[in-house]
């Protein structure tokens, strides 16, 4: 009898979270069903992200928003690019200061080498994120904004998050 009221209650329980989230996130649960991407790839002239599993494009999403100067690689800290190469997606943050962030392990050796030859820093904390927090679930800014982020919006972030794991490799090209 305590199990069956245990079952209803945690039953009770989620459909009443996923009743409270919103629109975008909860299309985003049914999204897991057997979808993984086991590779991202992002043409940024194209402004268009690619998710792949087993070699096969399983979702795309266009419009994406870059640092003010979305034009070459990154560099060094502050030069508001996107990096261009091979990375991994390392880790997700949902207590980011965007709406929901995958963090993009910028910058690999190379980078820092570029940098430190030059005597600067290369930069980091570079993620595919949503828009900021405080804004309404389904706006979104105009233009490039972030500081060499890639800025997608709030129902295309949390459908990403749901099928990108930690440690998937994200090839980003100019």
């Amino acid at each position: 009898m305590v199990i069956g009221i245990m079952r209803a209650f945690l039953g009770f329980w989620a459909i009443l979270c996923t009743a409270l989230l919103p629109a975008g996130a909860a299309q985003a649960q049914q999204a897991r069903a057997g979808e993984r991407a086991d590779f991202l790839l992002i043409d940024k002239s194209d402004r268009r992200l690619w998710v792949y599993q087993d070699g096969k494009v399983i979702r795309s999403y266009s419009g994406l928003q870059y640092g003010d100067q979305p034009v070459g690689h990154k560099r060094f800290q502050g030069d508001e690019r996107t990096p261009e190469g091979r990375y991994t997606i390392s880790y997700g943050n949902p207590q980011s200061s965007y709406y929901l962030s995958l963090h993009i392990d910028y910058p690999n050796a190379q980078d820092r080498a570029y940098a430190r030859s030059r005597g600067r820093s290369p930069g980091g904390l570079i993620f595919l994120h949503g828009q900021p927090n405080g804004l309404p679930y389904e706006q979104r800014i105009p233009g490039d904004w972030t500081d060499g982020c890639i800025a997608l919006s709030n129902a295309e972030i949390a459908e990403l998050w749901s099928l990108v794991p930690d440690g998937t490799p994200i090839e980003i090209r100019p």
